[in-house]
């Protein structure tokens, strides 16, 4: 792979060439000359295929959430990715719970996503697993949220990010 800075002659080439060699641009201002990829013969299993779905459902979701959603844009700033990259990356991270304790009959849960936590909710369970209360967590500083339950029971907390994902525990 050849890189190629503020050469005049291949200034403002990009796609494929001769069929032999693509030029690609880079954000930076590079173009990147590499051979063409030869896919012909390639057989892809059924989790490749099962990827290969998951990645048009994240395509179409960033393609909207990149214009719609500034968050994306503002990570994007600075960097070498578009607000688009940074919202693929997001449909593909679910958010992580980090830990849930209770003080003083609080909740206080500790959640993170690559790029945001949009709600908490938590759910109380009696022992038969009915549902005796279900309630959103409020957020405090940062990762930290907090929820005052008013029955004692099994915990369950879901964690949802802008994309839409959901991490669990119980």
């Amino acid at each position: 792979m050849a890189k190629v800075r503020k050469n005049p002659i291949v200034q403002g080439l990009s796609g494929k060439f001769g069929g032999q060699v693509v030029f690609r641009h880079l954000r930076d201002g590079r173009t990147i000359l590499c051979s063409v990829p030869d896919f012909s013969k390639r057989v892809l299993s059924n989790g490749q295929k099962a990827h290969h779905t998951r990645f048009k459902e994240g395509a179409a979701y960033a393609k909207s959430a990149a214009k719609t959603e500034p968050i994306y844009a503002q990570l994007a700033a600075g960097t070498m990715k578009t607000a688009y990259n940074v919202a693929l990356g997001d449909f593909f991270h679910p958010p992580v719970i980090h830990s849930v304790e209770r003080v003083d009959g609080v909740l206080y849960i500790h959640a993170s996503d690559d790029v945001m936590v949009t709600s908490i909710t938590v759910t109380v369970h009696d022992a038969e697993g009915s549902v005796l209360e279900r309630g959103e967590a409020v957020q405090a500083d940062g990762d930290a949220w907090s929820y005052s339950p008013q029955h004692d029971g099994r915990l369950t907390v879901e964690a949802r990010d802008l994309a839409g994902n959901v991490a669990e525990v119980r």
